[in-house]
């Protein structure tokens, strides 16, 4: 049996490996000069490969598509993964959060041990070929163009991503085919990414630890974070929470951001802290009082926001600006725009709907013999290694396919 995989990124670098140790001919296509391009940059270089995280766990941090993976997950967990790539003599190392890496800490090791293995498991690799037009009679794959040139297989796995890093050739190339063909595509929007908000704000480059965020629709809570790491960027808020709050709510409409950066003290223990310091020396300037609980960029912002002069005393200050200064560090409030654009997210959120995909093999309920996997699916999950980890789970899936049992 011949099949065709298109996109030499992680799912399907995973999947041409799969396939071809089941006695598959694999022909792997590949827009670029080179493999796992996007690969190369995840981690910031270092390669975030999986997580140690298995089961219930790991489907917490699912965004879309939950219950769609849940038998590739149970039949590829990260477990596997580990075990894959240290057989494919990677050695591999635990970090917070229990993100696994490299011990090179350098992501081409990853990309490195793959193309090793699909040498030696004699997978045809095509660089600087890219697919323009699958095949499809009778609702029935039989082949793709390729720079031009037609060519026959007798089954096509797409792995082409998302629309995220667009500079590595995730262009959306596997949502044209899908629809070509006939599937639907869930609305892609940018996840994992920072927030612009109206507000301008002196404070790029602030990073702030042990600090909430919230978002606002229709004057109610709708989302809110846990405790964690944030920081101001030229136009908003990014950081880890950022980040993930944005796969949250970027379908939804937001009003507000709500940042809490006490939130480990009630209203009323900061209330009485101010009393304390007020008693204690109320000679004391504003600007100093506010310097015990913030950065110094943060105070500046603090006293334009209460609108009084920072060098006044804070015996001076009255009940109500003492409530706005509570009210300042219980929901600093920022006015959302929109989740930075797409080209910038670390992954892509929507993509071919999965009621037209099945979760058992992730082969087409519209055309036989032809498979989505990966980013170009309607999945997503938060930062960590789980989008890595979905990407060899779906490729496993699908070289798991009744399809290939013929060839075993």
């Amino acid at each position: 049996m011949k099949v065709c995989v298109i996109g030499g990124g992680a799912s399907g670098l995973m999947a041409s490996v799969l396939l071809a140790r089941r006695g598959v001919s694999v022909s792997l296509f590949e827009k670029n000069k080179e493999l796992g391009k996007k690969i190369l940059i995840t981690g910031k270089g270092r390669c975030n490969v999986t997580t140690i995280k298995t089961g219930e766990e790991f489907l917490e941090n699912v965004i879309r598509g939950k219950k769609f993976l849940l038998s590739a997950e149970k039949n590829f967990s990260s477990n596997k993964t580990i075990e894959f790539f240290e057989n494919l003599g990677v050695k591999l190392k635990v970090e917070r959060g229990g993100r696994v890496f490299p011990v090179s800490d350098d992501a081409k090791t990853i990309r490195d041990a793959f193309v090793s293995a699909l040498k030696k498991e004699k997978v045809e690799i095509n660089l600087n070929s890219e697919v323009s037009e699958i095949l499809v009679k009778n609702d029935k794959f039989y082949g793709i163009v390729v720079n031009g040139k037609k060519l026959d297989f007798d089954a096509c796995v797409i792995a082409t991503g998302g629309l995220s890093y667009q500079t590595t050739g995730s262009t959306g190339d596997g949502l044209k085919f899908a629809k070509n063909v006939g599937h639907s595509i869930t609305e892609v929007k940018p996840a994992l990414n920072g927030i612009k908000v109206k507000e301008k704000l002196n404070l790029e480059g602030l990073s702030l630890k042990n600090v909430k965020v919230s978002a606002v629709s229709n004057g109610k809570i709708v989302y809110s974070s846990e405790i964690g790491e944030m920081l101001f960027t030229k136009v908003g808020i990014s950081g880890p929470l950022v980040l993930t709050m944005s796969s949250y709510v970027n379908r939804s409409h937001i009003e507000k951001i709500i940042i809490d950066f006490k939130p480990a003290l009630s209203n009323e223990q900061i209330n009485a802290r101010i009393e304390r310091e007020i008693k204690a020396n109320g000679k004391k300037q504003l600007k100093t009082l506010l310097r015990s609980f913030l950065p110094e960029r943060l105070v500046e912002e603090f006293v334009l926001r209460l609108k009084v002069n920072g060098d006044l005393k804070i015996s001076q200050l009255t009940k109500e600006t003492k409530n706005a200064l509570i009210g300042l560090f219980k929901s600093f409030e920022l006015t959302m725009v929109e989740v930075e654009p797409i080209e910038t997210s670390v992954i892509t959120s929507g993509g071919v709907s999965l009621d037209e995909i099945s979760p058992k093999d992730m082969s087409s309920k519209k055309v036989s013999n032809l498979f989505f996997i990966g980013e170009c699916l309607d999945v997503d999950a938060l930062t960590g290694g789980f989008n890595l980890q979905i990407a060899f789970m779906t490729a496993n899936a699908c070289a798991n396919s009744k399809l290939f049992e013929e060839v075993i």
